[in-house]
């Protein structure tokens, strides 16, 4: 029997506004363009991932929508100020496969197979249950399932794998590190970098390195 394939949505802030706790991390680098890499490396592990049916991105942000199209992936324009939690429910909504995951797109380092692993064994589980993959501190999450018939209740932000225990979600455990490596800050870019590197984030720390080297 085969297995159930995902829709997969990953909201995108506009660039201007996207990881701000990032800015200053590659001085080299337009900010942008970092956060847009971060993004176009995460949805390529997505759409290279073989569980995944489709790949909906929730932005509107112009440069996002392009690059996600170009990738094959579906866009849904987000409504201003409407913030992380709703642009997940908002592209869950509308999603055609019947499993659903949410997940960021701070993900430069992922590999398909460690995201087709949590999905699968989100799928294993007690089938009426949301289930979600910390990251890597612990106190966050960078992956939210949902089986079909059960609405994803997303709850990021701060301490959101504690918000998600509360709402019924369980942990999924796993070897996953490339998924869990959300990138926030210069020194999660780093870890991020060991694990290695999507090409396009990969393209802009090298491109980093002269411009440090003549500073």
């Amino acid at each position: 029997m085969s297995q159930p394939r995902w829709a997969v949505v990953v909201p995108v802030k506009r660039l201007s506004a996207a990881k701000s706790r990032l800015r200053g991390a590659l001085p080299g680098v337009p900010h942008e363009e970092l956060a847009l890499a971060l993004a176009a490396d995460t949805l390529r592990a997505v759409l290279a991932c073989p569980a995944v049916a489709e790949a909906l991105v929730v932005t509107d942000d112009p440069r996002v929508t392009a690059m996600a199209r170009a990738a094959g992936a579906r866009v849904l324009p987000d409504g201003p100020g409407a913030g992380l939690n709703a642009a997940f429910r908002h592209g869950a909504a509308g999603r055609v496969a019947g499993w659903v995951a949410g997940l960021t797109a701070d993900l430069p380092a992922l590999r398909p197979a460690e995201l087709a692993g949590a999905l699968l064994t989100a799928q294993n589980g007690r089938a009426e249950v949301p289930r979600f993959v910390p990251d890597a501190p612990g106190d966050g999450t960078v992956l939210l399932t949902a089986p079909p018939g059960v609405p994803l209740d997303p709850h990021f932000g701060v301490n959101s794998a504690v918000a998600h225990t509360a709402s019924g979600a369980l942990p999924l455990t796993g070897d996953w590190p490339s998924l869990r490596r959300d990138v926030d800050t210069a020194a999660d870019l780093t870890t991020a970098a060991r694990l290695g590197l999507g090409p396009r984030t990969a393209a802009l720390v090298a491109a980093d390195r002269p411009a440090r080297s003549a500073g």
